[in-house]
């Protein structure tokens, strides 16, 4: 008998086989996961075990951990050194996929609006996880080409984030009662004031508390995280609390330390619970409805990435010139895991279907594969890196 244990075994080996072999073509290791579950979505010998409380619980907690560490990673001080062309460019590109998703959503699959709207936004995050090693490879990350990929997709997530904040706290209103609604604006205040009393607490790099060890200040880190899920949880906006918390602690943690901390951070969160997420989601796609329209997949690569590149060319070609204005369009179309943690979230609220969740997810990993390709080739042939 195959017991949890087992499984896990199994597919953490088999996540570091296939992702080795994905890692050749340019393509993030942590995919081999999601085409795991999606295999097993078709046929699951482990059906017990994938939808245990246990395994379900590792999955959700994976995700807090990812929005957790999105929220370690913003910079506060530097987004608001972001130069003019890089706000305008951000906010256009967003502005023009969000329209043209929310028409194609709404006309095509019959949504709300809203809806639509929240789901084209899904589609607008940006993956720098696998754009950046690839901007290291040809040497243009220090480029204005490269620079700008890096600031305009940071800026973008951001903005993400706020969106799914604010989409957090709509879904935590609407289901609870108007009895409940001062006790879940009140945890949402408690979430606020904590992450503004966190980065009180540091002074020009340093705090007053003293972490003797690099353990201690982990420790630390996972009380914070797991106080504000659990108070996040009474509002029914758990992932907002996840990225509260890696916001609030990113501006606590003392500078000295914080280089190694994210480290340690990292290797929990990409070593151990996001596999597990990413499987999760490949178990709940709906393959037999992808067999039966590939063209949906390929008209939402179409207008999400069309556009984006679209809205590159237009508010870049003047700063950039016409060639790498497209090069950044195509490196901003990568999707990595703030749209599908977005995604997700709407399919676990039952704002939208397994249907539609497993078009958007299918047409942002499919156009990752691609993606790396078409720049470096690109990046060749006009000789980018030369410039």
């Amino acid at each position: 008998m195959v017991t949890i244990f087992l499984f896990l075994a199994i597919a953490f080996i088999l996540t570091l086989l296939i992702g080795n072999l994905l890692e050749k073509i340019r393509v993030p290791w942590i995919f081999s996961a999601f085409l795991i579950g999606t295999v097993l979505s078709i046929s699951n010998p482990f059906e017990t075990i994938t939808s245990s409380p246990i395994f379900e619980f590792l999955s959700q907690l994976g995700m807090y951990f990812l929005l957790f560490v999105i929220g370690f990673e913003i910079d506060l001080k530097k987004l608001k050194k972001s130069k003019n062309f890089i706000i305008k460019s951000t906010l256009f590109i967003i502005f023009l996929e969000t329209i043209l998703g929310a028409l194609l959503i709404h006309f095509v699959f019959d949504y709300s609006w809203i809806i639509s709207a929240l789901v084209a936004l899904s589609l607008v995050a940006v993956g720098e996880e696998i754009l950046i090693p690839i901007l290291n490879e040809f040497r243009i990350t220090k480029t204005k080409l490269g620079q700008s990929i890096i600031e305009i997709g940071t800026l973008d997530n951001i903005i993400e984030i706020l969106l799914l904040m604010l989409a957090g706290i709509l879904i935590g209103i609407g289901i609870h009662s108007k009895y409940d609604i001062i006790i879940t604006l009140l945890s949402l205040f408690s979430l606020f004031a904590l992450t503004i009393l966190l980065g009180k607490l540091n002074k020009n790099g340093r705090t007053k508390f003293k972490f003797i060890s690099i353990e201690t200040l982990f420790l630390f880190i996972l009380f914070v995280f797991f106080l504000f899920l659990a108070i996040g949880e009474i509002a029914n906006a758990v992932p907002i609390a996840a990225i509260l918390a890696g916001i609030g602690l990113n501006t606590f943690i003392p500078n000295n330390r914080i280089k190694n901390i994210k480290s340690e951070v990292k290797t929990l969160c990409y070593g151990f619970f996001a596999p597990i997420f990413f499987l999760g989601v490949g178990l709940t796609m709906n393959i037999n409805y992808l067999l039966v329209s590939p063209l949906l997949i390929i008209l939402i690569i179409i207008v999400s990435n069309g556009s984006k590149i679209l809205g590159s060319w237009i508010t870049a070609r003047k700063i950039l010139g016409e060639k790498q204005s497209i090069l950044l369009g195509i490196g901003l179309s990568v999707k990595f895991s703030t749209s599908i943690i977005i995604i997700k979230l709407l399919l676990e609220n039952n704002l939208i279907d397994s249907n539609l969740y497993s078009i958007i997810v299918a047409s942002s990993i499919m156009f990752n594969f691609l993606v790396p390709f078409l720049f470096s080739k690109l990046i060749t042939k006009w000789k980018i890196n030369k410039k």
